[in-house]
Formats: structure tokens, C-alpha cells, sequence
């Protein structure tokens, strides 16, 4: 008997195995796509978000310094309009100043031109005395005082002032409130040059006090002549302690041109210029002061900015301290603005001494 021969089908078994090999193969394949590209896309994503998140802090940042900078636009506007007032302030017055020098200037060739006439008619007063008296002029100095003082014509002054004594020591106050007579203008002169400050008027007027003094010393005296701040000095140096005599006229002359070339400066120490004249062996026995007030530090600087009148006149009593005992005080008091408890300070420090005080008017001597 014959064997049938099997049938052949396309849609078979083995075919429908392939296929679903296949459909299968390529749902894998698509699986693994999708999810590496899942990843790639969350790992890009999460790149953009940093970068998205930076780029809103460097925004925020910049915003914050463009406050800042807005703020310190503003700092910079109003410190410029300061600095133009302040500017304005400084030139106005530095033509205040530049008149008052050429007001100083005019005076001082108006003065030059009277000494000149002064020597000159002095000239022929010499002339006519060694006619008169048909000799040659004695070599001693004339008249009462030691050195000769120019002044204004014969005029006379009854100052009161004590210059006798054999040990005679002169305490001048050459702190920056002997530049002006009000403090807002010493304040103002103090910080310019050597040369203007020398030549200011309240300053000049205490050279020619020093001047007309020595002028009234014994002959037969010793002297020794201070300057004052924040410390007590000779004029000559290397003098300290040491008395120079009066009858040795060229070093008085040296004493007094010194006192010319110093430019007040600084505050006032009373404690220091009793000290050095305390300081002086043998003692003195007439101290003579020229100050326009009470004094703004004692052994050291303050430590405050400002000093009160109060604290200036217990700076004063403690500076008597220093004071030798039983030496007449003798005060030339240059008055000085805003200062009112100075006049009766030292008068009293005149009469406890039995000394004197005088308060010169603005031309003299």
C-alpha cells in the first residue's frame, strides 16, 4: 500500500515560529532603543536644568550688583557734591588768604620805608649829639636800656611790668593760638608755611614784646628766654638750664632774632614752661610770661579732640604745680577769643606772686 504524501503549508509551524522569533527580535531591539535613548534624554535634560539653574544665579547675582552699583553711584554722587562744596570752601579761602597777604605785604613795605626814615633821621640825631658834645660818643650804651628799640617816634608806655632782678627768665607761648586772635582763624593759619605763619600779625606783635623786654634788662642781670608749645626750648640752643648775661649784647641779639624764625605750632603746655624755668639753677627770682591763654594740655597730649574751658583751667592749676615758690609772675596776656577765663586766672596768678599783668592794645610796643 502506497504512503500518502504530506500536504506543504506556507502557514506552517515553523513559520509562525519565525515570525514570532522575529516580532519578538524586533520588540527587543525597539526596547533596548528606547531605553538607552530614555537615558541619554534624562541625562541631556538634567544638563539643561544646571546650566538653566546657573544661568539664573549668575541673572540673580548680577541683579544684586547691579543694586550695589546702583548704591554706590549714589555714595559717589553725594561724596563728589561734598568734595565740590568742600573745594569751593578751600578756594574761597584761599583768596581770603591771598588778600590778607597782600594786606601784610602793603604793611610791611609801608613799615620798611618808616624804619629807613627812622634810621635816617636817627642818623642825624647822632651826628648833631657828636657836634654838640665835640667829642667822640662813648662805646657804653645810652639811656636806661640795653638795646636800642625801634618805635614810634618818643611815645611812652606805663606797662607796670616788673623787668628787674638778677636771674630774669621769659616764657613766650609760640602754640598755634599766637597766630590769630580767635580760634577759627589760628586754626586756619596753623597749616600754612613757616614763612606766613611768622609773619602773622598777633605773633608779630609778641616778637616786638620780646623785643622792647630784653630791651628793659639790667645790665648787671642774667637771662635765659623760652618758647613754648607742647614743650619748653631755649632760643639759643644748647642753653638749657644755663644763664646767659645780659650784658653780652650780642647774645642777647641772638636770643631775640632767634625768637623771629620760630612759626608757631601745636597746643599749649603751661606744665612744661614752669618746669623749665623751675628747672633753672641757681633759681630765678622774676619769671615773665607772654601767652594769649589758659593751656590745652598738661605733661601730655589730651586724649580728647576738644578741651573745654573747664578742663583748661584745671590744666592751669595743675601747671602751677611746677611753678618755682616765691618768684614774682610778671604777664603779658595777648587776649585771645573764647577764652574768657584767662584774664582772671592769671591775675590771679599775678597777685598771689606779686607780679603784675598787663593786656597790651594791639600796637604796642
Amino acid at each position: 500500500m502506497a504512503r500518502r504524501r504530506r500536504e506543504f503549508n506556507i502557514f506552517s509551524l515553523s513559520l509562525l515560529d519565525c515570525i514570532c522569533c522575529g516580532f519578538g527580535a524586533l520588540i527587543l531591539f525597539h526596547m533596548i532603543i528606547a531605553s538607552r535613548s530614555g537615558r541619554i534624554f534624562a541625562d541631556s535634560t538634567d544638563k539643561l536644568r544646571a546650566e538653566v539653574t546657573l544661568r539664573e544665579d549668575e541673572v540673580l547675582e548680577g541683579q544684586k550688583n547691579l543694586v550695589e552699583l546702583r548704591n554706590s553711584l549714589r555714595e559717589i554722587e553725594k561724596e563728589r557734591a561734598a568734595a565740590q562744596g568742600l573745594s569751593t570752601r578751600i578756594i574761597e579761602t584761599l583768596r581770603q588768604i591771598e588778600e590778607e597777604l597782600a594786606i601784610y605785604e602793603q604793611q610791611n613795605v609801608a613799615k620798611r620805608e618808616h624804619v629807613n626814615r627812622l634810621k635816617t633821621d636817627l642818623k642825624s640825631l647822632e651826628e648833631g649829639a657828636k657836634r654838640l658834645s665835640g667829642g667822640r660818643p662813648s662805646e657804653e650804651v645810652p639811656g636806661r636800656s640795653v638795646r636800642a628799640v625801634i618805635g614810634d617816634g618818643d611815645r611812652q608806655y606805663l606797662t607796670g611790668l616788673k623787668v628787674g632782678g638778677k636771674r630774669i627768665v621769659i616764657l613766650v607761648d609760640a602754640s598755634a593760638s599766637m597766630l590769630a586772635d580767635n580760634i577759627v582763624n589760628a586754626v586756619r593759619r596753623r597749616f600754612l608755611g613757616d614763612d606766613v605763619r611768622r609773619r602773622a600779625r598777633k605773633w608779630q606783635q609778641a616778637v616786638r614784646a620780646v623785643d622792647w623786654l630784653t630791651a628793659q634788662l639790667p645790665r648787671d642781670a642774667q637771662f635765659q628766654l623760652y618758647v613754648f608749645d607742647t614743650r619748653a626750648r631755649p632760643v639759643l640752643a644748647g642753653t638749657d638750664g644755663v644763664w646767659q648775661e645780659v650784658k653780652d649784647y650780642e647774645r642777647l641779639d641772638k636770643a631775640v632774632a632767634a625768637v623771629r624764625e620760630v612759626a608757631p605750632n601745636g597746643g599749649t603746655s603751661l606744665h612744661h614752661a614752669f618746669a623749665a624755668a623751675k628747672a633753672m639753677n641757681p633759681p630765678p627770682d622774676n619769671i615773665i610770661i607772654l601767652t594769649d591763654g589758659l593751656p590745652t594740655q598738661g605733661v601730655s597730649p589730651p586724649t580728647r579732640k576738644t578741651v573745654s574751658g573747664r578742663d583748661r583751667l584745671r590744666l592751669f592749676d595743675h601747671a602751677l604745680d611746677e611753678l618755682p615758690r616765691g618768684v614774682p609772675v610778671n604777664i603779658v596776656l595777648f587776649p585771645m577769643e573764647g577764652d574768657p577765663m584767662a584774664s582772671s586766672a592769671f591775675w590771679k596768678l599775678a597777685m598771689a606772686t606779686r607780679g603784675s599783668l598787663m593786656t597790651p592794645s594791639s600796637d604796642w610796643p
